[in-house]
């Protein structure tokens, strides 16, 4: 979908995390009713899993799909829940806003629980994982976010998943904002359980997660579940007995799935779209660095999925303020997520090509003019 027919659809543009702009042929894939007990749609349901297990470089049966009813944070808790044993112990490495939100999942469900954390904008320490490892030989499970999107911080699941193997621990990867722009080999990462959602980057619509997940560790969540519309295990049994849901379905939002899938393998799969991505994340740190914005992450540890952008000193600066007069040209930006700096985020995801990053820019100069605030380097956070 080009930027003049978002124009005529009079949609703003969503420069967010997800939800996310998406193609008109997406939305048009939703105006279909189908039954859910269709052989239709379990046809459907059955290419997408295979589909994404495609896009992960793995196979049925060593890998499967699960999918989740409800937002990524469902199948985050789904997997968090079903896969520790009452025995078990789950070590978290913690460096935003949703590597804790894991660990609140972990006690609420009264799983033991051991956090790493660190700062916002740091790199977990990898001898440190591996002393936690050695000291506390009853972990049998550990967790990171790839893209934190509390920042745009880029995690390295590569090196933690090589230490997960070394100790024999099962790897989950919240993969959230990161699956289908970043190319992720579940096997060559030594990952058990990956997780992401519909309305990422894929660019489907809200209304399901999904778990990717290796047979062995998913044979081993039967019966731990703590809870019974997340229960990962059965849900996974339902699908490959008879193809149906335990509990309805989100027919729409797979239909969505399906045709998003498409414009996926349209534009080149995961490494074209990476590119846009990449360009649109290049063109938008360039065009608000101009303007005086200061980034909150170095290069080296930041992704090109969303970008956190710190509050100018200028007396003058109102971040509501600020919001509004954006939202009210057409572009809607992200609040901060962090604990302890003022930030705002924008995100390069979603139908935005570089036409899209440019006007943004452009409005936010515009804005900025309107707000008599100019970006000096007297009115830095240096």
């Amino acid at each position: 979908m080009t930027t003049s027919d978002l124009q005529k659809s009079k949609d703003k543009l969503l420069f967010t995390p997800g939800p996310l702009t998406t193609a008109k042929s997406v939305k048009e894939a939703t105006l279909s009713d189908l039954g859910s007990r269709d052989s239709a749609f379990i046809t459907l349901v059955q290419q997408i899993r295979q589909k994404l297990l495609e896009l992960a470089h793995v196979q049925s049966p060593a890998y499967e799909t699960v999918i989740i009813q409800g937002s990524g944070t469902f199948g985050i808790e789904s997997v968090i829940s079903s896969a520790i044993p009452a025995n078990g112990m789950l070590l978290n490495i913690v460096n935003g806003a949703y590597g804790r939100r894991i660990s609140q999942m972990a006690n609420i469900h009264s799983i033991p629980l051991i956090e790493l954390v660190y700062h916002e904008d740091q790199l977990p320490n990898l001898n440190e994982i591996e002393t936690i490892i050695e000291d506390n030989p009853q972990i049998t499970h550990i967790a990171v976010i790839h893209g934190e999107t509390t920042t745009g911080l880029l995690n390295p699941i590569a090196e933690i998943g090589k230490i997960a193997a070394t100790y024999n621990k099962a790897f989950i990867v919240d993969a959230m904002s990161t699956f289908g722009a970043y190319d992720i080999n579940l096997e060559t990462l030594n990952i058990g359980y990956l997780i992401s959602s519909s309305n990422k980057c894929i660019e489907g619509i809200p209304g399901f997660s999904f778990v990717l997940a290796k047979y062995t560790e998913l044979e081993k969540c039967k019966g731990h579940s703590r809870s019974l519309s997340l229960d990962l295990y059965d849900q996974w049994a339902g699908l490959n007995s008879n193809g149906q849901f335990r509990f309805t379905p989100p027919v729409q939002s797979l239909l969505a799935f399906n045709q998003a899938l498409k414009e996926l393998e349209n534009e080149g799969s995961i490494s074209g779209r990476a590119r846009r991505y990449a360009q649109n994340n290049s063109l938008l740190v360039g065009g608000m660095k101009e303007l005086g914005f200061e980034l909150y992450l170095d290069k080296e540890v930041r992704s090109y999925i969303i970008t956190s952008f710190l509050y100018p000193a200028h007396p003058d600066f109102s971040f509501e303020v600020f919001y509004s007069k954006l939202n009210e040209k057409g572009y809607v930006i992200y609040p901060g997520k962090l604990s302890k700096v003022d930030c705002f985020r924008i995100g390069n995801i979603g139908q935005l090509y570089p036409v899209d990053i440019q006007n943004l820019v452009d409005a936010t100069e515009a804005v900025l003019h309107e707000l008599n605030i100019e970006l000096t380097e007297n009115y830095t956070n240096k």
